[in-house]
């Protein structure tokens, strides 16, 4: 069974041993089935498409979205589920029978509960109330279930209560993000960017921006861009409501916030131990109505719909865009496209919701129209 949590739900849920003989035969026939059926999903979704968002030529800046959306499960967050369960499955902690629990804002939950239904495991999603219904139903399409909770800041607590009253293991992706992923290579999302970028103009971007939800991919293609010598720089953009930047800026990892994230996916109230804050270059703090009018100007150039983290990412990639404008520099930027906005219509794309939260998206569109149009930032 397993054990409490330490320090109020900041300490990993390390699982028991003693309930399952890991040298019985029907045992290792399953977890090497496991593997199996894990790694072949890596085989069938090798890569994703790295697309090209419309910018004059002459500026000689050329950016790009990785377009994680189009993995099985939708989201960036299927790259991350996949390593969580390798990595669980291999130690030994993910068992026949007994459940899988997350803590999630939902796209790792959807993402998880694809990979538990692959294996054969029950799987249950710790979540805010707020998190979208349609996140909800994609967990539920994978067989997951749903347990909801009003305060997000007891996902973790209330996840490794579950996992010790059924004896379940509790994933904490928060924890186990940087380090399940392969961060040297093995096609990891660091590894592909640059692959992708081999025959364009500017092969080694001058930056890549990644938000943060558990940190675990800016530490991943931060380590990947250090262990490799490149110069690409890093940059972590954060919404309101998080405690990232903070953090980031004061060096304290103690650091906690109060008030939700309303950009599911990104911003957490309290320093995730997967966040690398010495592993980055520089963080970005973007006002959530920034981040959601660049979702419109995302659409209006490739016409394509994305979550919020989406567009947190685009804002801080056309500003950073327009400083190498401004400063006759040239290269290429790179972010992430993490998700579909489908699973956003009721939230991000609803001129209801967005009154309902106070947010005037239109000052910041104004902001991007206008760069677009004539290479100026008028923030």
């Amino acid at each position: 069974m397993s054990a409490a949590p330490a320090a109020a739900g900041r300490g990993p849920v390390v699982p028991g041993t003693r309930d399952v003989d890991r040298s019985d035969p029907e045992y290792r026939n399953w977890l090497r089935d496991a593997v199996r059926k894990v790694q072949a999903d890596a085989n069938r979704t090798a890569d994703t498409h790295l697309l090209l968002f419309p910018l004059p030529v002459h500026w000689g800046v050329d950016l790009y979205l990785k377009d994680e959306s189009t993995h099985p499960t939708g989201s960036l967050k299927h790259r991350l589920a996949r390593s969580l369960f390798l990595y669980g499955l291999c130690n030994g902690w993910i068992r026949p029978g007994r459940p899988v629990i997350e803590a999630s804002s939902g796209s790792t939950a959807v993402s998880e509960a694809y990979f538990a239904g692959l294996v054969g495991v029950p799987f249950i999603a710790v979540m805010p109330a707020t998190t979208s219904s349609e996140k909800t139903r994609l967990i539920e399409f994978h067989g997951g279930t749903c347990h909801l909770v009003e305060d997000p800041r007891t996902v973790y607590t209330v996840a490794a209560r579950l996992a010790e009253e059924t004896g379940g293991h509790y994933m904490d992706q928060f924890t186990y993000a940087e380090r399940a992923t392969d961060w040297r290579g093995n096609n990891n999302i660091a590894e592909s960017i640059y692959q992708q970028l081999r025959r364009e103009r500017h092969p080694e971007p001058a930056w890549i921006v990644a938000t943060a939800g558990t940190g675990g991919t800016s530490a991943t293609i931060a380590r990947y861009v250090h262990y490799m010598g490149y110069d690409t720089r890093i940059c972590v953009p954060d919404p309101e409501n998080s405690c990232f930047f903070d953090g980031w800026l004061t060096g304290d990892a103690r650091t906690d916030c109060t008030t939700a994230s309303r950009i599911e996916g990104i911003g957490r109230p309290r320093m995730e131990p997967s966040f690398l804050p010495a592993a980055i270059d520089r963080m970005m703090k973007v006002p959530d109505a920034a981040g959601l009018a660049a979702l419109r100007t995302l659409e209006a150039a490739l016409g394509r719909k994305a979550g919020g983290s989406t567009g947190t990412g685009l804002w801080s990639s056309l500003r950073i865009v327009a400083e190498m404008v401004r400063e006759g520099r040239t290269g290429s930027v790179v972010t992430l496209l993490c998700d579909p906005g489908e699973r956003y219509l009721d939230k991000y794309y609803s001129d209801a919701w967005l009154a309902s939260q106070g947010l005037d998206i239109e000052p910041y569109g104004e902001v991007l129209r206008t760069f677009l149009a004539t290479g100026e930032w008028r923030e």
